[in-house]
């Protein structure tokens, strides 16, 4: 499960560069902070999950 959720992470951060660069060209604020958020979400549960293994071993 830990492998799905490193996965998820990295999706995530992706998907908010994505958003926030789309936003940024098309000057919408909004889409660039989201994208910002989702980054944040995504940055949140990879610490997370790096955590988790420093704990396993």
């Amino acid at each position: 499960m830990s492998g799905e959720q490193k996965s998820k992470a990295k999706t995530e951060q992706a998907k908010g560069k994505i958003k926030e660069a789309a936003g940024r060209l098309t000057g919408d604020e909004r889409l660039e902070a989201e994208g910002r958020g989702e980054q944040v979400k995504g940055d949140a549960r990879d610490a997370k999950e790096k955590a988790k293994d420093v704990f396993k071993h």
